[in-house]
């Protein structure tokens, strides 16, 4: 399985006013312009998804969307209590596993810093490898056998700059 990790585009600021609940922070206008690039280079990469899944926090709902649309999937966006911030890793992974049949590539969207600690999880079986994604940053990690732990091959890490150079 081809596991593509996304943190989602730029979002309103924590704290601005019309926001009170951060489940309902949007993409910004130049967040969204942003994700458009790097949905195309997305597709330059010839990524192939069987699934993507999100977080249902509306800024990973809309990044999640426009990237769906972009790369032109016939398949929906899924959403999943699993991927928000404070969400369990080992409840996703659960899921994932339950999936028949086995999807070849997944997009899960989500949030910092919850998707560097499931990167390291699934990379060094723990919390200890530090990474940092950027907001509209993509990871893509191979995996032979998906469990809670060490299981996956880190592939690339890649930033938004790197991404839209790519356009």
């Amino acid at each position: 399985m081809n596991l593509y990790i996304l943190r989602h585009g730029l979002a309103v600021e924590y704290g601005t006013a019309g926001y009170a609940n951060d489940a309902d922070r949007p993409l910004t206008p130049k967040g969204e312009r942003k994700l458009c690039l790097i949905a195309e280079a997305m597709e330059g990469l010839e990524l192939s998804l069987d699934l993507v899944l999100s977080s249902p926090y509306k800024r990973a709902r809309q990044t999640a969307e426009i990237v769906a649309d972009m790369l032109k999937l016939t398949r929906k966006v899924e959403f999943s209590q699993t991927l928000e911030p404070g969400g369990s890793p080992k409840e996703l992974i659960e899921m994932l596993k339950s999936i028949k049949p086995q999807p070849e590539g997944v997009m899960l969207v989500g949030h910092e810093p919850y998707l560097s600690s499931l990167i390291s999880l699934l990379l060094a079986g723990d919390t200890s490898v530090q990474v940092v994604m950027k907001k509209a940053g993509l990871c893509k990690l191979s995996v032979d056998t998906l469990k809670h732990g060490r299981c996956a091959t880190l592939e690339w890490l890649l930033t938004p700059r790197q991404l839209r150079l790519m356009v």
